[in-house]
């Protein structure tokens, strides 16, 4: 959810979303979490990003 203070999606650093990930990485790494752990992670996001990219479909079709 976007909030009334955040800049437009279109406005955002190309970079942000790598440096994000970088140190979401390097903080999760850091704290001990595993190869595995991080891939489970990155899989939960990723499904709940096709998910919701789904359910958006569905509704444009009805």
């Amino acid at each position: 959810m976007a909030l009334p203070f955040d800049p437009a999606p279109g406005s955002r650093d190309p970079r942000a979303l790598a440096i994000l990930a970088k140190t979401i990485y390097r903080e999760l790494r850091g704290s001990g979490y595993g190869d595995g752990e991080v891939m489970s992670l990155a899989s939960e996001l990723l499904g709940l990003v096709a998910s919701e990219v789904k359910d958006r479909r569905d509704a444009a079709k009805d």
